[in-house]
């Protein structure tokens, strides 16, 4: 299972259990999506995920990571929150963002995902933000082929940031490997250069996550010792999915249809049941 520094290569056996895993975290998120409002408590967001992870048979797998232990099942960040925030009592209200970054396990795999959602009508700035890193998302996703680089991934994912404008782009937190723990080797940073680092081979899987800023990059951490928020205050988006590499491309597990519709002929899924 284990070869080239570190990295845990997967069987189409265990990535199938981490699609299990992976669409546990996917149609959590779109509930969650569907549930935000303003006057919503980040701590009622918390207790909706817990709940349909546990009835889906599932385990979360924040609540309880780390040092000092996450205190929840979700991370939600709002607004000039980049990632990692703990739900609470704060009150979504209209025109915030709320990034919620969602993780489940199914038989001992993990899916881990993320999001960054309006909250009722927000400024055309915002509106932007979140295209420009949702597509950043899809971009380095599309890039996890076989027989490329992780530098192509992490490069595809920059170079889109960087021809939309002056949007920030956050270096210290990265993408990661993902399978039986959430956190694994290969670092997936979100700036590179194409043609370096790992080869990309069938069974790496990862998440590949950007992290973008409306101003600086720049950002700290907050007393709590999780929540990470900008410096100048401006506003922050992530988006995430976990993605599994095939022998016929990228297959995204944390998606609820895999990435065919955004992937196009580069899916990697399982064949249409009609063409086998």
């Amino acid at each position: 299972m284990f070869r080239d520094r570190g990295v845990e290569y997967k069987t189409p056996e265990q990535i199938e259990l981490m699609r299990a895993a992976g669409l546990v975290v996917g149609r959590t998120l779109e509930l969650l999506r569907a549930t935000v409002r303003p006057g919503l408590t980040t701590a009622e967001l918390d207790r909706v995920a817990e709940d349909h992870i546990r009835s889906s048979g599932a385990t979360p797998s924040f609540l309880g990571y780390g040092e000092p232990p996450f205190p929840a099942t979700i991370c939600v960040s709002v607004n000039d929150e980049i990632v990692h925030g703990i739900p609470g009592s704060r009150v979504l209200a209209e025109g915030d963002l709320v990034s919620i970054d969602c993780g489940a396990i199914v038989e001992g795999w993990h899916g881990d995902a993320a999001v960054t959602v309006p909250v009722g009508e927000v400024t055309p700035e915002a509106s932007k933000l979140l295209r420009v890193t949702e597509e950043a998302l899809w971009k380095g996703l599309a890039a996890a082929r076989p027989g490329g680089r992780l530098g192509d991934v992490s490069a595809s994912v920059e170079e889109h940031v960087r021809g939309q404008g002056p949007f920030g782009l956050v270096e210290e937190y990265t993408g990661h490997g993902i399978g039986t723990a959430m956190h694994q080797p290969p670092d997936v940073p979100n700036l590179g250069r194409r043609g370096r680092g790992l080869r990309i081979t069938p069974g790496l899987v990862i998440a590949v996550e950007p992290m973008v800023t409306a101003g600086s990059p720049r950002n700290h951490l907050l007393d709590d010792e999780w929540t990470v928020a900008t410096d100048d205050g401006r506003l922050a988006a992530h988006f995430e999915h976990t993605v599994a590499v095939t022998e016929r491309g990228p297959w995204v597990l944390t998606a609820l249809d895999g990435g065919e519709a955004l992937l196009g002929p580069g899916w990697g899924g399982p064949p249409r049941p009609d063409a086998v």
